[in-house]
């Protein structure tokens, strides 16, 4: 009998980590705090945008998918951008001038901001980048509520959540 109530504290105690492990945060979450520099040199703050739904997309110019990616993006920011939708992208490239060329030819609309650390990036350690492209679809709560959302899922998602 008391072995079993051992066993069953300690099932209760792992499904509790890793429940806790798994939630997705808020941007208001100061562990994943994000405050940097756009284009012209001014800083946003990733929790100003609370309200709306985002998509938080993290990227670089280097990026072969990223770039694809972005192709896609720029229709479906314009089709849904009047609607409260905003893109939210932090670029991870080491070089502005790189950074820069990339959105001018990609004909990037949205809000971009640079953390020129590349991979050793803060932004990037916080939110557990390891791969690019990484987008994270946020509600208007400012709950992460998808990780790499894409194509018809991650449009009906943003429509779904226009709605709430």
């Amino acid at each position: 009998m008391k072995t079993s109530k051992l066993i069953f504290v300690a099932l209760l105690a792992l499904f509790s980590f890793v429940s806790q492990a798994q939630q997705l945060p808020n941007i208001t979450d100061p562990r994943v705090f994000i405050k940097l520099p756009t284009v012209k040199g001014d800083s946003l703050t990733l929790s100003s945008f609370k309200g709306k739904v985002i998509l938080l997309d993290f990227w670089a110019s280097w990026c072969g998918p990223c770039r694809i990616a972005n192709r896609k993006l720029v229709k479906l920011y314009d089709k849904y951008k009047k609607q409260g939708f905003e893109i939210f992208s932090v670029s991870l490239d080491d070089d502005k001038k790189d950074w820069q060329k990339a959105i001018l030819k990609d004909k990037i609309t949205w809000i971009q901001v640079i953390d020129p650390r590349g991979w050793n990036a803060q932004t990037a350690i916080n939110w557990n980048i390891y791969q690019l492209p990484t987008s994270y679809l946020i509600n208007k709560k400012g709950d992460v509520v998808s990780i790499d959302p894409e194509g018809k899922e991650l449009e009906d998602s943003i429509k779904e959540l226009l709605k709430e």
